[in-house]
């Protein structure tokens, strides 16, 4: 009985090693090529790595391969009370431009104001409905 369980154990160990824990916790992450490491998947596969070198080895492999071992690409821009303010007593063309300024800055990527789109949703289903709707039709600036 003892050697059993044993047993399952180490299979348990060795399936998770070989899959990568990246592939098997989060496999909504694959392909995504490059970015912050998940301190906790590099982890877990370091801890396959000292049990277990070729296992260990694979799971690293197996992660940065499908990408899994990166924390997903979730960027959000936190405006501090003053930046509020300023876009609040601008017209909507100085809007726009301040706004593509404010995320070229942020994000160290390019936005033109111009390529910016603005809806009016009066609820979060209504806003669900404009970003997962490509022919939604944006409020027109100015």
């Amino acid at each position: 009985m003892k050697n059993k369980t044993l047993m399952s154990a180490f299979i348990a160990i060795l399936v998770t090693q070989l899959s990568g824990c990246g592939v098997l916790l989060h496999p909504e992450r694959e392909g995504q090529r490059g970015g912050k490491i998940d301190p906790a998947i590099a982890i877990l596969d370091a801890a396959g790595l000292i049990l277990f070198i070729v296992p260990g080895l694979i799971a690293f492999g197996v992660d940065f391969y499908y990408g899994t071992i990166y924390l997903p690409n979730s960027a959000s821009i936190d405006l501090d009370e003053d930046e509020l303010n300023m876009l609040k007593q601008l017209d909507e063309s100085q809007r726009m431009d301040a706004i593509a300024k404010i995320v070229s800055d942020k994000t160290g990527q390019h936005i033109a104001a111009k390529d910016l789109q603005s809806y009016q949703a009066n609820s979060i289903d209504e806003l669900s409905f404009y970003v997962n709707n490509s022919e939604a039709t944006p409020v027109q600036a100015g």
